[in-house]
This record gives structure tokens, C-alpha cells and sequence, in this order.
């Protein structure tokens, strides 16, 4: 009988490998000892229990990043059935295959799951409060993965942006070509995240032990409007970018004054902090030339 030898790399599924941050993670330049396998949903719908079970015992993962899920923020307020079917119910449907198999998981939730009226902030273990059936979708997400796995990693983040999709800069862009003057909301604050700074961040993460809660976003604080002025700035286009508040511009789904969220478990664990927010959109915009 041939002993088998142990594997010395880390094979990491990805879920929702259609969404900003799945394709990001499925477009990562290959790294030694680092397989991705990155699932559509078409390849792995999560909310069939099943074909979760069958999906990883096929291909035997070290590690599973959860990218997969229900964003429509708005569209939620409307459909709350099936945001809590994609995001807790099959999120939950996971973290039982992930259970059974002995594979760590890594879920990728939101600053959504706070209510945003902070002024300092917000810690990995201060109380969450989402006013949004999106944030309280994935807020189940969260409770599922803590009470149906033991070695989990559960990874909050904010204004994702990246080359893959639809983002907040793709429509500045198109905007600043369209307009000579644009009104953005200055009254939310928050950090944007680089969905490429976040990729590299949580494939370091999911090949550490150490579990828990974790809070990434690139560094630093600024409002929509700002976000806009450097995006802008930085692109060499001339506009005139005025600002308004929320309350000009209601939507379905009330957006969080406050998204800012502090990084205390990525320092306490001598993790790399994500860069500064300016210079990940700098690396966005040449990356996009």
C-alpha cells in the first residue's frame, strides 16, 4: 500500500466567483503553494445542501472563502425571503458541509450589520444593529457560521470596489465624461475597499489559525463626495462635484451615516494592514488604463 504523502499546498474554493470580490479572488496571479478554485453559482448553489456536501467532497478544500451571496441592497427591501434564503439559510447550509468535511470557512460579510449611527469606529465585538434586510440577512449569515462551525473566520467589510463588475468609481467615470457638475452625498462616512488588497488579505488569513471576527477595509475615512473628488482628481477629469445629503437622494433601503470600522483583530494578530484607501485607488485606476 503507497502511503499518501501530505498535501504542502492550500487548496481554497471560492464561492460567487461572479461577484467583485469572487472574481477578483479567482483572477489572483497564482502564488506557490496557493490553489483557487473559484464556483459560480451555477457550479455551487448554496442554498441545495446537497450539492454543497457533493461539491466539496469533490474537491477537498483546505479552506472555503464565502463570497457567494444576495447584494441587491435595495431590491432585499422588496424580497426579503430570498435574501434570507442565500444569505443565512445557505450560508448556513455551508458552514454544515464545511462542519462535516473539517474544511475552515471564511465569510464575507458587511458593515451593513451595524446601524451606522456610531461616531467612532466600530469595533469587531461591538453589538451589531442592521437596519436593512440585506444587513439582516447577512447578520444571520453570521450567526449560522458561529453556531454550525468551529474554526471560522468571519470578515466584515465596506464600499467595495474593483475591476469586476459594477462600482462606485466605474460610475464616476462614466458620469464625468456625461456631465460638466454632479451632486454626491457628503453625509456618509466610510472606508472603500480595493476588492484586490481584500483577495490577497483573505487568502493570508484563511491559511492562519487564527479564528474569529475581523474588520477589513482599506485604510482611512471619507465621505461619497470625497471618494468622488479623488476619483476624479486622480483620473485628471474636470467637474464640478457639489455636495448633498442622503435625505436628496431616498432610496429603498436607508444607506448607514456611518460605516467606518476599526481594524483591532488584524492588529492584535500581526496581520498586514490593507493600504491606504488613495493609493489602492490609484493602483484601481492604472490597473484599469
Amino acid at each position: 500500500m503507497i502511503n499518501e504523502q501530505p498535501r504542502k499546498w492550500q487548496r481554497i474554493v471560492v464561492t460567487g466567483a461572479g461577484g467583485q470580490l469572487g472574481a477578483e479572488l479567482a483572477h489572483l496571479p497564482k502564488a506557490e503553494g496557493i490553489e483557487i478554485i473559484a464556483l459560480s453559482r451555477s457550479e455551487l448553489d448554496v442554498t441545495d445542501s446537497e450539492q454543497c456536501r457533493a461539491v466539496l467532497a469533490q474537491h477537498h478544500p483546505d479552506a472555503i472563502i464565502h463570497c457567494g451571496a444576495y447584494t441587491a441592497v435595495d431590491k432585499a427591501e422588496s424580497e426579503p425571503d430570498e435574501a434570507f434564503r442565500v444569505n443565512g439559510a445557505g450560508t448556513r447550509n455551508l458552514a454544515v458541509a464545511a462542519q462535516e468535511a473539517g474544511i475552515k470557512l471564511c465569510y464575507i460579510s458587511t458593515d451593513y450589520v451595524f446601524d451606522g449611527k456610531s461616531a467612532v469606529p466600530y469595533n469587531e465585538y461591538d453589538n451589531t444593529n442592521p437596519q436593512t434586510v440585506y444587513g439582516k440577512s447577512k447578520l444571520a449569515g453570521e450567526y449560522a457560521v458561529q453556531t454550525m462551525h468551529n474554526r471560522f473566520f468571519i470578515v466584515r467589510t465596506s464600499w467595495v470596489f474593483g475591476k469586476y463588475g459594477n462600482n462606485f468609481i466605474k460610475t464616476m467615470l462614466k458620469m464625468g465624461t456625461e456631465r460638466e457638475r454632479l451632486k454626491v452625498v457628503s453625509d456618509q462616512l466610510g472606508s472603500p475597499t480595493y476588492t484586490y488588497d481584500l483577495a490577497l488579505f483573505l487568502v493570508e488569513l484563511v491559511q492562519t489559525e487564527n479564528y474569529g471576527i475581523y474588520h477589513a477595509s482599506n485604510t482611512g475615512v471619507c465621505s461619497w463626495h470625497e471618494f468622488a473628488q479623488a476619483i476624479f482628481e486622480e483620473s485628471g477629469i474636470k467637474i464640478q462635484v457639489d455636495p448633498c445629503t442622503t435625505d436628496e437622494f431616498p432610496r429603498p433601503a436607508p444607506r448607514p451615516a456611518y460605516s467606518v470600522m476599526d481594524h483591532s483583530a488584524i492588529r492584535s494578530n500581526n496581520l498586514q494592514q490593507l493600504r491606504p484607501w488613495r493609493e489602492a485607488l490609484q493602483h484601481y485606476l492604472k490597473d484599469s488604463e
